[in-house]
């Protein structure tokens, strides 16, 4: 893995973690880094290549995000996009200025087909343009190979330095062909093999687990989500029965959620795990009563989980690693995997109490995203109906429920989702939408139910369509199977007279409502 590496340097834009997701969908492993990262650091990562990505400044302005211009003299192949081929030609020599004519969203593009970059791409192109800055004179020993109506340089290389700068975004999907230059980036500019694949992620990862815990004790968080099980999976394979698994029901799981996970990964599920179940709902109610605040909500939680595995752990004898089912999305959305801001605190990454009763936290898919595991559970046999099951935060429901959570809150949330997940299933769309679920809103209403007047709760439902769970869209799901599943739940859950239906796109929503 470590071997054959492109390093995207994040300098703050919107889509920059789907910029590694692309170059990984070409089979080759990528990182995202702050642009403030030490340029020695990365000398010694030795990266086949490196991508600048899109950021929200102007680089001409004072304090404006920047590199040092060295970065550009490594030897290494660097690709900008968007704020990143601005600051290469600033840098270098080039002139950047506020455009005359903005470009913003689908723009033909017509591009040198004898370059490196566009090789096998359609003369005439549809990118995705986002910029009110453009540049304006290419930087000395610079080429134009790509130009819009309005963007006389949409496109820049150095080929005598591998230097290549465009001015729109192919890592988003309204760039038609914008996967494929970026695999003509990595193949044929940095000369990658593509050997990021799973079945060798699974085999290295199963390999440097087992040196890494050696004859120690190992205790792994299982929820029973897709992430936790596929880790504990994996963890399985690597270390058999120096492995304890420890199931915490915190009574904030999806209905018969707790039953279902025990008959999987208990003594009588296929795994043959050590599995110990922790009934501990009324206290975590405990913990949450009276808290309405989403982040210290989501702390609570995580801290409790800690302290639970600690008592635990202590039971069991000495620990010495726990495992987590973080994925990357988690680490980036922490604020830890680039230069993005925080979008939420995350239990396995970014909410761990100070003191923490391990020798080290072992996280098997930190560096993978959600589609990515799902492969990763294929690859280690783990059934389809696991592998596919619908996502679910370490928080569980205390997230799907707006403000203070009680036991009451909690049942009228499990069955109005139980009824959605029912309803979905049954129209035959549970496959093809990414994640959905019911959530329980703070806001109650007026309604009428028979002849009584009631003022009761609202549930929102969301659903959404992606494949990184980093953007997403909301699903159009047919109106006919929204009205039976709203139906069914003012009649059969109680304390609820409305439903809503989340049309809300990630940005500027997340997909969890806290």
């Amino acid at each position: 893995m470590d071997k054959e590496k492109i390093i995207v340097i994040d300098f703050g834009g919107q889509y920059n973690q789907l910029v590694a997701r692309r170059v990984r969908e070409c089979h080759v492993y990528c990182e995202i880094y702050s642009y403030k990262t030490d340029l020695e650091k990365i000398k010694e990562m030795a990266p086949r290549g490196i991508i600048l990505t899109g950021g929200p400044n102007s680089v001409y302005e004072k304090n404006a995000a920047s590199c040092s211009e060295e970065l550009f003299h490594l030897g290494i192949p660097v690709l900008g996009l968007c704020y990143g081929a601005q600051l290469m030609m600033h840098l270098l020599g080039g002139s950047v200025c506020k455009a005359p004519v903005r470009e913003y969203g689908r723009i033909e593009v017509t591009v040198d087909q004898s370059s490196l970059l566009f090789g096998d791409v359609s003369e005439k192109t549809i990118c995705w343009m986002s910029h009110n800055d453009y540049i304006e004179k290419a930087a000395p020993g610079f080429r134009t190979i790509a130009q819009t109506a309005d963007c006389p340089v949409a496109a820049a290389e150095c080929v005598e330095q591998n230097l290549y700068a465009i001015q729109f975004h192919p890592e988003v999907l309204h760039t038609t062909e914008g996967k494929k230059m970026l695999h003509n980036f990595v193949y044929d500019v940095c000369h990658c093999s593509g050997d990021w694949k799973m079945d060798a992620f699974v085999e290295n990862t199963i390999q440097e687990i087992r040196e890494k815990v050696g004859s120690g004790k190992v205790l792994c968080a299982l929820s029973g989500g897709v992430d936790s099980s596929v880790a504990a999976v994996l963890l399985a394979k690597a270390v058999g029965d120096q492995l304890t698994c420890v199931f915490v029901d915190h009574g904030l799981l999806r209905k018969d959620e707790g039953d279902q996970v025990e008959a999987v990964f208990g003594p009588e599920g296929p795994y043959n795990l050590k599995f110990i179940r922790v009934n501990a709902q009324e206290r975590f109610y405990s913990k949450l009563a009276g808290v309405e605040e989403p982040e210290r909500k989501r702390k609570i939680i995580g801290e409790e989980f800690i302290r639970v595995f600690e008592e635990e752990a202590k039971k069991i004898g000495t620990v010495d690693f726990l495992v987590q089912g973080t994925i990357y999305p988690d680490v980036v959305e922490s604020g830890l995997g680039g230069e993005s801001a925080v979008i939420k605190s995350h239990h396995n990454v970014g909410g761990l109490p100070d003191y923490v009763d391990f020798k080290e936290i072992i996280e098997p898919l930190r560096n993978l995203f959600k589609d990515e595991v799902r492969k990763a559970g294929l690859e280690l046999g783990i059934p389809d109906y696991l592998v596919y099951r619908q996502p679910f935060p370490g928080p569980g429901l205390g997230i799907r429920i707006i403000g203070e959570v009680t036991a009451e809150k909690v049942k009228i949330v499990q069955e109005a989702d139980a009824i959605y997940r029912e309803e979905i299933a049954n129209a035959g769309l549970d496959r093809s939408i990414g994640q959905y679920f019911a959530a329980l809103t703070n806001m109650r209403s007026v309604g009428v139910m028979g002849d009584e007047r009631t003022y009761d709760y609202a549930v929102a439902l969301r659903a959404v369509n992606t494949i990184d769970f980093m953007t997403a869209e909301a699903a159009e799901i047919p109106w006919e199977v929204l009205g039976k599943v709203a139906n069914r739940i003012v009649n059969e859950v109680k304390h609820v007279n409305r439903v809503f239906y989340d049309c809300t796109g990630k940005p500027p929503a997340t997909i969890e409502f806290e």
